[in-house]
């Protein structure tokens, strides 16, 4: 299979390649040039310990300083910005630098902002190597780290102009980090009105296919193409989340973010969370009489079925002292409009913002303790 897709997006400037090998430097370089960038001055290459070979991959012979991070959640930390805005200095940056983030979602989220902060914005490329970096990080110009124990909590609207997504990096990925991004997958075919991206998934298996997998490989390319058009739709509709549109990826993260937050960081991974919390966000739904029973079971059956947790509470929530620090993470969710918690929730077709103000008391408490029966 040879196949390469090139989505352009007007709104957020944004290039995105989907293809089946690693770009080299010097075709980063030009592409970055050919989309009307000015000319690269210095690169730094940032990766983590899991990606290092990649980026090593990348280079080739060429001589190019490389910042290698932690690998983690636990990483993405005002520390390793530091480290990076360290090694854009040393490495001569200016403002004709090009700082390349290759690796997943922390990567992405870590270089992108790190890039619109160095000299008050630089150039950005991410070579996007799982499947949750290209189905969600990647794309949307959201950039960030996690303080205080909350996820993502300080972070700005910086959207790569160049972003490759290069299949070879994922047949080796460890199957908790395949599942981590089916979750997000999962998120964007529930928002497809089609239900064309959906029937790409469920023919997925529990890993990547690997390179003698043909018919394996053209679904997962069209289940990554897909997901990046629709996303890239709806951020292009609502490029820094002040409208009804954008907001409408977040079905399932706000809960998801509250058990991030509440059970540490990094003990749950984000795909597993949004799964977790779409079960939720239908349950929520459900009650409120905006999600139809049939739609609810048949959301949560696909989540299921790709062997998510599912249960209420979450068992990493059974501990003493977790719903309070959950409810606690709730009420602090970033997402707030006019100081209110608003939740997405699925709707005959589609999905729905619901403001807490429109949700009795205690009813969300009892949807993440269990106690609330929604037969789904």
């Amino acid at each position: 299979m040879n196949q390469e897709y090139t989505f352009t997006f007007d709104k957020t400037l944004s290039c995105v390649r989907i293809q089946e090998e690693l770009p080299p430097i010097a075709r980063i370089c030009a592409d970055f040039e050919s989309i009307g960038r000015d000319h690269v001055g210095q690169i730094l290459l940032v990766c983590d310990t899991n990606t290092a070979y990649i980026a090593r991959d990348i280079l080739g012979t060429q001589d190019r300083p490389l910042c290698v991070l932690p690998q983690g959640e636990t990483a993405k930390t005002w520390v390793s910005v530091e480290a990076i805005l360290s090694a854009g200095k040393e490495a001569g940056l200016g403002r004709d630098g090009l700082f390349i983030g290759v690796g997943g979602g922390v990567v992405s989220d870590l270089t992108a902002f790190a890039a619109s902060i160095y000299m008050r914005g630089t150039g950005l490329c991410l070579v996007s190597t799982t499947l949750l970096g290209m189905v969600d990080a990647a794309v949307g110009g959201k950039t960030g780290f996690d303080l205080f124990g909350m996820k993502n909590l300080v972070g700005t609207f910086y959207p790569a102009p160049l972003i490759y997504m290069p299949l070879a990096s994922l047949p080796g990925l460890p199957k908790a980090e395949w599942k981590s991004g089916m979750g997000e997958l999962i998120k964007t075919g529930v928002l497809d009105d089609t239900g064309a991206l959906l029937e790409h998934l469920r023919l997925l298996g529990p890993e990547p296919p690997d390179a003698k997998d043909q018919a394996g490989r053209e679904r997962l390319f069209a289940g990554i193409a897909g997901s990046v058009q629709i996303k890239g739709r709806i951020v292009e509709a609502d490029p820094k989340e002040t409208g009804a549109e954008r907001v409408r990826l977040n079905l399932g993260h706000t809960f998801a973010h509250a058990l991030e937050s509440a059970v540490g960081l990094g003990q749950v991974s984000h795909g597993e969370a949004v799964a977790w919390g779409m079960v939720r966000a239908c349950e929520l739904g459900y009650a409120l009489g905006i999600t139809p029973g049939d739609r609810g079971k048949a959301i949560t059956s696909l989540i299921k079925g790709w062997a998510y947790e599912t249960r209420a509470p979450h068992p990493l929530l059974e501990e003493p002292g977790k719903t309070e620090a959950f409810m606690r993470a709730l009420e602090g969710d970033k997402k707030k409009k006019a100081g209110k918690l608003r939740f997405i929730v699925p709707c005959t077709q589609g999905v729905q913002t619901v403001s807490a103000e429109a949700i009795e008391a205690g009813l969300v408490e009892r949807i993440i303790c269990g106690t609330l029966d929604t037969s789904l």
